[in-house]
C-alpha cells in the first residue's frame, strides 16, 4: 500500500501531510500526565512462561533484520547513519525506495517525477551498506525500466564494481498500478496486468542472470489478506498471486510480501500469511518449491491509534519480526530509515511523531508549531529492532515459547554453544508483571541470568545480572531478554537429524522419515517424534530407524514435528528442522463435499458448497464444519438454512432440498467474511459423517 513519503521536489514535506489537531492533541497531553496507578508485581498472579527447547522453529538468517533506504532521504549516505544501523544490528538494506523503484534509473542517477536528494547515488548506497555490515538488495525498475537497464546494473555492482549484491527485486508494489482500480505505482506499460508482469519477471531474470548466474531474483506478490489479495481482475486467469507465479515460478529465487498492518494485534495473523504463500509457491513451483524464500521487504507497525515512534508499536515491531523470521522469512524490512513527521498525538506519556522511519528526520509540521528531535534521534522502534538483533542472532535456531497471559508474549532461541535467550514482551500499559519460566528440554545454569531490558521512553537498551532463570519482573511496556547458560556443557552427544520430509499423508496417518544423524561418543539407539502443541511438546513415538508412521491423526489438520536422536546414554541432539504438513480427508467416504470461492474481495467471498450423497438414500441432511480461524465469520447464506456459533457453522436442509438419493448433489452458498489470511474450512461431516473434500 502507499506510504507516507517525501513530496517529489521537497525534501522536508510528507507525500501525505495530515491535518494536525491541536485542540485534541492538547486534550491527549493532558491525559497523558495524569496519574495512571502501576500495578506492583508483588499484586500480580505470576505469568506462566514455556519454553520448549525439542520444538525448533526456523534458524535466524544472516539478512534477518534489515531497513529501507530511499534516495530523497539526504541522509543516506551519511556515517553517522550507517554507524547508528550497525548498532542496531541492520543485516540487509534494500534500495533505491519503495515506489520511488519504479521511476529510478540508476546509471543518471534520477528519477524524474521525484525528488533525488545529493550523495544518495548507488556507489554512496553501497559505501554505507558496507559500513554497516548488512548486504544490500536493490529493486530493479520494473515501471518505467527495461531488462536491459537491470542487466546492466548487475553488470555494474558485480562485475565492474565487485559488489557481490545477491538479492535483486524486479519491481516494487507493482498491482499497484491501478490494474485493481487504485493507481501509486509507476507502470508505463500498456498491459497492467499480472500477466505481463510476469512475462517481464522472467524477461529480467534471464538478463540479469545472463550476467551473474548467482544473482538471486525476486518477485511481487500480494500479501495474503491484505489488498488486492484474491482480487481477480477482468481478463485475467486469477488473482496477482496465480497468475505470477504460473508464469515465473521457474525463474525467480524469492517471492516479495508487504506489510502494513495498521494494527498492534496482527501478529497472530503472521503463521497462516506465511503458510498460504508457501502454499501458493508450491502450487506452482512443483518439486523443490523450498527453494523459493519469502522476503518482507516492507513492514511498519504504523497504528493511527497507537503511534508510530513510541513503544506500543516498538512492542509491536520486536515480536512481529521475532513471529516473521521463526516461520521462516528471510529478511524483514522496517519502512524505513527516515521518513519524516506526520500526524503528531501523545502516546503512553511520549509524544508520537507519526513518522514511519526508525531515525528522526529532524522535521517540523506544516505549520512550525512541532518539531521532532535533532536528525537521528532514535525513536523507539529502532530500540525493539535492536533488541531483536541482541535476542536472535545469525545462525540461532528460533524455538517455541508461549504465556497464559496475553499481555505477555515470549519467544526464544537456541544458541549454536547451547545458549538460551528469552525475549519476553509486556504490553501492559499500567502492570510490572512477574515470570515464572518452565523449560522443557533445557536446564538453565544456576544464578542470575544476564537480562536486557527496554522500557517506555528509554534511550538505550539496559544490561543486568538480576533474578533467576525461573523468575523475572517485566516493567510495564518492555522488552527483556533474559541469556541463559546451560547447567553443564554437555559433549559427545548424536548430531542433529536431517531435515525430515512426509510421504503417504492421508486423513488418519502420515509417515516421516529424516536423514539419519551422526553419533557422538556413544551409537544413537532410537529417534523420537515430537508434536508442536504450542510451546507444549508431545511425543508421536519412537524408532530406531529413520522412518516412522504416525497415526491417529484428525483429518484436515496441520501438525509440526521435530525429530531427536537419543543415544545409549540417554544423551539427546539438538532439534531437527521443523516440518509442517496437513492431513486430507478420507479417500473414500458416503460423502463428498466441494467448496469453491466465487469472488472475492479481499475481506470476504462468496462460496459455493457442493454436496453428494454416495450412499444409502438420505432424508433430510445436516452439513457442519468450523472456521479455522476466529477472525472467521458467516456473512448470510442460501440454499439451506445457516446458523454459527462460535467458529462452528452448521447448515440445515429446507423444506423442498431435504432428499439426497444416492448420486444426487445439492448445492448452497454463502458469504464468509475474513480480516486475517483466509484459510479455508477443510472437514466437513454430512449427518455426523466426514467427507471427502474434492
Amino acid at each position: 500500500m502507499p506510504r507516507t513519503s517525501r513530496t517529489p521536489g521537497t525534501p522536508g514535506t510528507p507525500k501525505t501531510p495530515k491535518k494536525l489537531l491541536r485542540a485534541a492533541s492538547a486534550l491527549l497531553l493532558t491525559l497523558s500526565v495524569l496519574h495512571v496507578p502501576t500495578a506492583r508485581a508483588d499484586e500480580v498472579a505470576p505469568v506462566a512462561v514455556t519454553v520448549n527447547a525439542r520444538a525448533a522453529l526456523a534458524t535466524v538468517p544472516e539478512t534477518g533484520i534489515g531497513t529501507n533506504h530511499a534516495i530523497w532521504d539526504t541522509n543516506l549516505g551519511t556515517d553517522a547513519t550507517a554507524d547508528l544501523l550497525k548498532d542496531a544490528g541492520m543485516k540487509l538494506l534494500r534500495y533505491p525506495g519503495g515506489s520511488y523503484s519504479d521511476i529510478y534509473h540508476w546509471a543518471d542517477h534520477t528519477a524524474p517525477g521525484g525528488y533525488v536528494a545529493p550523495n544518495t547515488d548507488f556507489d554512496t548506497f553501497m559505501r554505507g551498506a558496507r559500513r554497516t555490515g548488512a548486504q544490500p538488495m536493490v529493486t530493479a525498475n520494473y515501471g518505467t525500466g527495461t531488462a536491459e537497464e537491470a542487466a546492466a546494473w548487475v553488470r555494474y555492482a558485480n562485475v565492474t564494481k565487485g559488489y557481490g549484491v545477491k538479492y535483486w527485486e524486479i519491481g516494487n508494489e507493482n498491482y499497484g498500478n491501478g490494474h485493481y482500480g487504485a493507481t501509486w505505482e509507476a507502470d508505463d506499460h500498456a498491459d497492467k496486468s499480472p500477466a505481463e508482469y510476469a512475462r517481464h519477471v522472467v524477461a529480467y531474470s534471464d538478463a540479469m542472470k545472463a550476467v551473474d548466474p548467482t544473482i538471486k531474483i525476486g518477485a511481487v506478490l500480494t500479501t495474503p489478506a491484505n489488498w488486492p489479495d484474491g482480487l481477480v481482475a477482468e481478463g485475467d486467469a486469477g488473482t496477482w498471486n496465480d497468475v505470477v507465479l504460473s508464469a515465473a515460478a521457474s525463474k525467480i529465487d524469492f517471492v516479495i510480501l508487504h506489510w502494513y498492518p495498521g494494527a498492534l494485534d496482527k501478529v497472530g495473523h503472521v503463521p497462516d500469511m506465511i503458510d498460504l504463500t508457501r502454499r501458493q509457491i508450491a502450487r506452482y513451483a512443483g518439486a523443490g518449491a523450498e527453494r523459493i524464500g519469502i522476503a518482507m521487504t516492507e513492514f511498519n507497525t504504523g497504528s493511527n491509534e497507537r503511534g508510530t515512534t513510541t513503544q506500543p508499536g516498538a512492542l509491536a515491531a520486536a515480536d512481529a519480526y521475532a513471529t516473521l523470521l521463526a516461520n521462516g522469512v528471510f529478511t524483514v524490512d522496517w519502512w524505513n530509515v527516515h521518513n519524516g513527521i506526520g500526524s503528531v498525538t501523545q502516546v503512553e506519556g511520549h509524544t508520537d511523531y507519526g513518522d514511519f522511519g526508525l531515525l528522526s528526520s529532524g522535521t517540523c509540521t506544516s505549520d512550525g508549531s512541532v518539531c521532532e528531535p535533532s536528525v537521528n534521534t532514535p525513536f523507539a522502534p529502532y530500540y525493539a529492532l535492536q533488541m531483536v538483533s541482541r535476542f536472535a542472532r545469525p545462525g540461532d535456531r528460533f524455538i517455541r515459547a508461549a504465556t497464559d497471559q496475553a499481555k505477555v508474549t515470549a519467544h526464544a532461541a537456541r544458541r549454536p554453544n547451547g545458549d538460551l535467550a528469552v525475549l519476553l514482551i509486556n504490553t501492559s500499559s499500567d502492570t510490572s508483571y512477574p515470570v515464572a519460566i518452565d523449560y522443557s528440554g533445557f536446564s538453565p545454569a544456576s544464578g542470575a541470568p544476564t537480562v536486557l531490558t527496554h522500557t517506555n521512553g528509554a534511550t538505550s537498551i539496559s544490561t543486568s545480572t538480576t533474578g533467576s532463570a525461573a523468575a523475572q519482573t517485566l516493567p510495564p511496556l518492555s522488552l527483556t531478554t533474559i541469556v541463559l547458560r546451560p547447567a553443564g556443557a554437555q559433549t559427545g552427544l548424536p548430531g542433529t537429524p536431517g531435515q525430515p520430509t512426509v510421504s503417504e499423508v492421508t486423513d488418519r496417518a502420515a509417515t516421516i522419515s529424516w536423514p539419519a544423524a551422526s553419533a557422538g561418543a556413544r551409537p544413537i539407539v532410537k529417534y523420537e517424534v515430537h508434536r508442536q502443541n504450542g510451546a507444549v511438546g508431545g511425543q508421536f513415538g519412537e524408532t530406531a530407524g529413520t522412518s516412522f508412521t504416525v497415526n491417529n491423526l484428525k483429518p484436515g489438520t496441520r501438525y509440526t514435528v521435530n525429530v531427536v536422536a537419543r543415544d545409549s546414554g540417554g544423551g539427546v541432539s539438538a532439534p531437527s528442522a521443523p516440518l509442517t504438513f496437513t492431513t486430507g480427508t478420507p479417500a473414500s467416504s458416503s460423502c463428498s463435499v466441494r467448496l469453491t470461492k466465487q469472488t472475492d474481495w479481499a475481506s470476504g467471498y462468496v462460496g459455493a458448497i457442493d454436496i453428494t450423497n454416495h450412499g444409502a438414500p438420505v432424508s433430510g441432511w445436516t452439513l457442519s464444519f468450523s472456521w479455522p480461524r476466529t477472525w472467521q465469520s458467516l456473512g448470510s447464506g442460501w440454499g439451506a438454512v445457516w446458523t454459527q456459533d462460535g467458529q462452528d457453522v452448521q447448515v440445515v436442509n429446507e423444506s423442498g432440498n431435504g432428499s439426497l438419493p444416492t448420486g444426487a448433489s445439492a448445492t448452497i452458498g454463502f458469504v464468509g467474511n475474513y480480516s486475517g489470511p483466509n484459510t479455508l474450512p477443510a472437514v466437513f461431516t454430512l449427518n455426523g459423517t466426514v467427507c471427502t473434500t474434492r
